[in-house]
């Protein structure tokens, strides 16, 4: 342990130049204590390693010294390769760089490695799209990724769900997220999310933007989705799911968690809806598997489409040729 500890010390060093002590512990989530034992370690080894005290102060390696590493372990390795996604890489226009990048390291691999690796490519292959869903065209996506990387404002034309459907907006783009493979960009100010298969039109400026310090993409995304998941399911619904069957989503583990199962193991519990006419096709998927209880205006339309669809059949079961 200690020892992954002192060598992600010097590539932390080496990437980001000078850090203090405090940095470093909140970077390794250890204590300041450790990092000066850790450093007092490296300098006995004979890292040209030197600190430097006051508020600009803090540890950094001599000027030209690099770590090669040459302890990559079966499992970093594998790591490495399966990482590699080539589908959203050719999209972004990488999929070269990806590819040599890949073959370089491939390379400087001990053999053993090297063969743990190959292994990786021949049995895991990463397809991010969903089965039942065309892909989308993303004609814009190399230039908005450019500007996200150098930083560079966006005017486009983008086309909502809402009326006006199409319309003007100026995006300071922060970062490129990959869901279930859509690309979404996050751009300032706000900041707001835009699909990038929306873009219309785009037009790079020559002006650059100044990305908040604060902003972590990964958190953004991950409140985001919180957020958009708790304003789509603002309804509730009672209802009984039979032995065996199951609702899925934020329904399903609402049951799980909080479902109480009755003397016969039919469990009741409220669960979230996206609305009445979603719950509406959701729940007809259980059949006869499931009884709504309220609100009343969900159970009535459940009961209405039962009663047509019996309407609908019913000579037809009881007429067939004997």
């Amino acid at each position: 342990m200690k020892s992954a500890r002192l060598v992600s010390i010097l590539l932390l060093l080496q990437t980001r130049g000078r850090m203090t002590a405090s940095q470093l512990a909140e970077e390794l989530e250890v204590s300041v204590r450790t990092v000066y034992r850790d450093v007092d370690a490296l300098h006995t080894a004979g890292v040209p390693l030197y600190g430097d005290a006051g508020h600009a102060g803090g540890y950094q390696l001599l000027d030209g010294y690099r770590l090669r590493l040459t302890g990559l372990t079966e499992g970093e390795a594998e790591a490495l390769f399966l990482a590699g996604v080539p589908g959203p890489a050719a999209e972004l226009g990488l999929g070269s760089v990806l590819a040599a990048a890949q073959l370089k390291v491939r390379a400087a691999l001990p053999g053993e490695l090297r063969a743990h690796a190959d292994r990786i490519s021949g049995r895991f292959h990463l397809d991010a799209p969903g089965w039942y869903a065309d892909a989308d065209e993303t004609p814009y996506l190399p230039a908005v990724a450019d500007a996200v990387w150098n930083s560079r404002v966006l005017h486009i034309r983008y086309r909502r769900w809402r009326a006006p459907t199409d319309v003007q907006r100026r995006l300071e783009p922060y970062g490129l997220v990959l869901k279930a493979g859509r690309w979404y960009v996050v751009a300032g100010p706000g900041p707001r999310t835009f699909r990038v298969d929306q873009i219309l039109e785009l037009a790079v400026s020559d002006k650059e933007f100044t990305r908040p310090e604060e902003f972590g993409l990964a958190a953004y995304w991950t409140a985001y989705q919180r957020d958009f998941h708790d304003r789509l399911h603002q309804g509730e619904a009672v209802v009984r799911i039979a032995p065996g069957a199951q609702l899925t989503g934020p329904a399903g583990r609402a049951a799980a968690a909080n479902g109480r199962p009755d003397k016969d193991g039919w469990i009741q519990a409220t669960v979230p809806i996206e609305s009445i006419g979603h719950a509406h096709a959701e729940f007809l998927r259980l059949g006869t598997d499931i009884d709504v209880l309220a609100p009343a205006e969900l159970r009535e339309r459940i009961a209405r489409t039962a009663l047509e669809l019996a309407e609908r059949y019913g000579n037809s079961a009881v007429s067939g040729d004997d």
